[in-house]
């Protein structure tokens, strides 16, 4: 079955995530209603099913414009509230909608329930829908959860196939990717991944999806343990272990 992937723009930089198979599409984090309704259109889509990662507005702003047209059911985080009727999910739990079936992966961190939504996906190259947990060269601020969470958070990502496509909800890859060579300044991967997303951006289009593979090359949140962002973050705080320097570089970022 041919899947289509699609990043939907809302607001100034979010991304409401489309996955479709020509006839039935599933929604992940609307923050608005309209880019979707005129999507569903335009597609002529039937809406099967929402996923949601987590509660802040910018991800569940559209829920209510968008329940009338939803032929099934919200999915989201079972220790958050996103608004009812929703289905908790929570680690471990599977759910059936085209382009799976979606594995939910506990990812506190940003928020304190946040999870993330990933699939083998059969006919393409596997998929995670991940918030604002994993950015493309960065990753969520700490606002409920600690770096010690957002680390083991980041890990279980990070351990997923090489070639899963990740799909973030914004795009803010250009600023993670200036901040990633002031931590790694001498990073090729690095300076190679911001010339072509420079060039994306240039023509208007997303730097997204990316993938594990680039990201365990390119971004510092993920490579905690390598020495040059060990020594990097040390110059901002102590940083014994590698929850302490993913702290020291959130707050180093945060700052910047």
């Amino acid at each position: 079955m041919r899947l289509t992937l699609s990043a939907l723009p809302a607001f100034a930089d979010n991304y409401i995530w489309m996955i479709d198979d020509g006839r039935d599409a599933v929604i992940v984090d609307p923050g608005e209603a309209a880019p979707v309704q005129a999507a569903l259109a335009e597609r002529h889509l039937r809406l099967v099913g929402i996923l949601v990662t987590h509660h802040h507005r910018d991800h569940i702003g559209g829920l209510r414009a968008l329940r009338p047209l939803l032929h099934g059911q919200v999915w989201g985080p079972a220790r958050e509230a996103i608004g009812e009727p929703f289905a908790p999910c929570q680690d471990g739990d599977r759910v059936d909608l085209p382009g799976g079936p979606w594995e939910v992966i506990d990812v506190p961190g940003h928020t304190a329930g946040h999870i993330a939504f990933y699939s083998g996906c059969p006919s393409g190259d596997p998929i995670l829908f991940c918030g604002d947990t994993l950015f493309s060269a960065g990753c969520g601020r700490l606002f409920e959860g600690t770096a010690a969470q957002m680390h083991a958070s980041l890990s279980r990502l990070a351990a997923l196939p090489a070639a899963t496509r990740v799909c973030c909800a914004h795009e803010y890859t250009l600023s993670n990717l200036r901040f990633a060579a002031r931590v790694e300044p001498a990073n090729a991967d690095l300076s190679r991944h911001l010339q072509w997303c420079e060039a994306q951006r240039e023509l208007g289009l997303p730097t997204l999806p990316s993938r594990i593979g680039i990201e365990l090359g390119i971004n510092p949140f993920l490579r905690c343990d390598e020495p040059t962002v060990r020594a990097a973050a040390a110059t901002q705080g102590p940083a014994t272990h590698a929850s302490d320097v993913l702290a020291r570089l959130r707050e180093w970022k945060n700052r910047s």
